[in-house]
């Protein structure tokens, strides 16, 4: 490892930046020095400004993409070479996006489609809780709470704790679940038992049964928070309850499902059993 790339990570270690923020800022500076063909501390600010240019005009990423390369490129110059002054931001064209989001019978053959068992509680967990996969992932035996019937999320996104729902169809699913596997950790291991599944491991299973399903709609595992939200809206929970689960920090973000969800949706009556209402068939 070079000295500048062990200086990169310190000084984004002593800024407490999560693990997944730092590999991207890292490889945000390898891009750079990749595309100029030579070390970073040697590229100015408009030649940074050229390969940026580059990822819009000739790769056409999406600006989130460009985004976190910019802020990886810039941490770099300002507190690995000290160049204070620097500025590569790039404007965001404004365009809204609203959510892709499945039916209730899409999800329920989704659900069924899965490739084995640990895949289906996987998506039935991302489905039925509404976390992040990210979040999905990093979940524990000890994150369970039965008794209470809520499932504790760790240090999820900006380093909040939070907790979600635990419904009486996901408990028994993980309970199944876990007799036949016996975990003593986390709750959805690699093989070994040694660690947690990654991410990639949880997205191939959501793209395997998306597959498997002859399901058209776009997106990864993320689609099914969107679903879980949209879902009990129209079952008619309220939105700051959401807003609660999801770990949002602005009622805003959560409210966009509100123009995502059906029309009509139905009167609340406490119906936040997603997985209940699949009437999903036996494993």
């Amino acid at each position: 490892m070079s000295p500048l790339r062990q200086k990169m990570i310190r000084e984004a270690q002593l800024r407490q930046f999560a693990p997944s923020t730092i590999k991207a800022y890292v490889w945000a500076v390898k891009c750079l020095s990749e595309y100029h063909g030579r070390s970073p501390d040697r590229i100015n600010c408009e030649e940074a400004r050229s390969y940026l240019h580059y990822l819009l005009t000739e790769r056409k990423v999406s600006f989130s993409t460009c985004n976190q390369q910019t802020a990886g490129i810039t941490f770099f110059y300002r507190h690995v070479l000290g160049l204070t002054k620097i500025d590569l931001k790039v404007s965001r064209r404004r365009t809204w996006r609203l959510p892709e989001v499945l039916s209730c019978q899409e999800v329920k053959r989704l659900i069924n489609a899965a490739a084995d068992r640990r895949d289906r509680v996987v998506l039935m967990t991302a489905y039925g809780s509404g976390v992040r996969v990210s979040e999905l992932v990093k979940l524990k035996l000890s994150d369970i709470y039965a008794d209470r019937m809520v499932i504790r999320v760790e240090q999820g996104k900006g380093r909040k704790d939070r907790y979600t729902l635990l419904t009486p169809n996901l408990l028994g699913e993980l309970r199944a679940y876990w007799e036949l596997h016996r975990t003593s950790k986390w709750l959805f291991c690699a093989q070994g038992h040694a660690r947690p599944i990654s991410t990639n491991t949880a997205q191939r299973a959501y793209y395997k049964a998306k597959k498997a399903a002859n399901l058209q709609r776009r997106g990864g595992i993320h689609t099914l928070r969107h679903c879980f939200a949209t879902h009990l809206l129209e079952a008619g929970v309220d939105v700051r309850t959401i807003q609660g689960f999801l770990g949002h920090k602005r009622l805003e973000t959560t409210m966009t499902y509100l123009r995502v969800a059906r029309n009509n949706p139905g009167q609340p009556d406490g119906r936040f059993d997603l997985l209940g209402r699949l009437e999903l068939t036996k494993d």
